[in-house]
């Protein structure tokens, strides 16, 4: 029922489901928009909807900026159902299109991630608005923001190990093709890991050469926000 609800408030969109799963994406080639409904342990289903950045090389779907967020939805019958199951799409659609309009460009993408308020312990705010605002030819705001990624105290080894990469990008920010190669060559990874089509990108000279550096991977597919 959830299935034939997003199909019909989705599906208008371009927004395509995965296989059998309950994950339906906004496909835009350097970023998805994700919608995820989940089933309860009983019956019924919950809904997620964000925005994931493919520069983050990883072989699952992540929620790097959270939209909506609907509660549980329990199942008792088809006829209670079928009105919340419709409902859910349609938030989940309005959410879509919001992301769209909110992020209909790099440039647009960049200015939203640079000006978040500084939220401790997030190195991934400051990396994400590092990266963007160095493929934007911003080397100033993005060594501001990977500055902040660089100061958290490395609490884990994924934070040592997004360390790694904020250093080689601070040492890059000048050089935006060279920033756009190396976010390129992530996003192509991790559309291969997510089994996407390859996919044009706005970013990315492949006629120059670098030194590849640390990707970005995360342990958890819910702890951006």
């Amino acid at each position: 029922m959830i299935t034939a609800a997003a199909r019909e408030a989705l599906g208008p969109l371009g927004v395509a489901q995965q296989g059998r799963s309950r994950v339906w994406i906004d496909d835009h080639g350097w970023w998805l928009g994700v919608v995820e409904f989940t089933p309860l342990r009983l019956a019924g289903s919950s809904m997620h909807v964000g925005a994931m950045w493919l520069w983050h090389d990883v072989d699952h779907f992540a929620f790097h900026v959270d939209g909506d967020r609907a509660g549980q939805e329990s199942f008792r019958d088809e006829v209670q159902f079928a009105p919340r199951a419709a409902d859910l799409a349609r938030r989940a659609a309005l959410d879509v299109t919001g992301f769209r309009e909110r992020f209909p460009s790099l440039p647009a993408v960049a200015s939203f991630l640079t000006s978040r308020p500084l939220r401790r312990g997030f190195l991934w705010d400051g990396l994400d608005a590092g990266i963007a605002a160095a493929l934007v030819g911003e080397p100033v705001a993005a060594r501001a923001s990977l500055d902040r990624v660089l100061a958290e105290e490395a609490l884990a080894p994924w934070m040592v190990g997004a360390q790694d990469t904020a250093r080689f990008l601070h040492d890059l920010a000048d050089d935006s093709n060279a920033v756009g190669i190396w976010a390129a060559e992530a996003v192509r990874s991790c559309r291969a890991n997510l089994k996407l089509a390859p996919a044009a990108l706005p970013f990315g000279d492949e006629s120059d050469s670098h030194e590849a550096g640390p990707s970005v991977a995360w342990v958890s597919d819910h702890e951006h926000g």
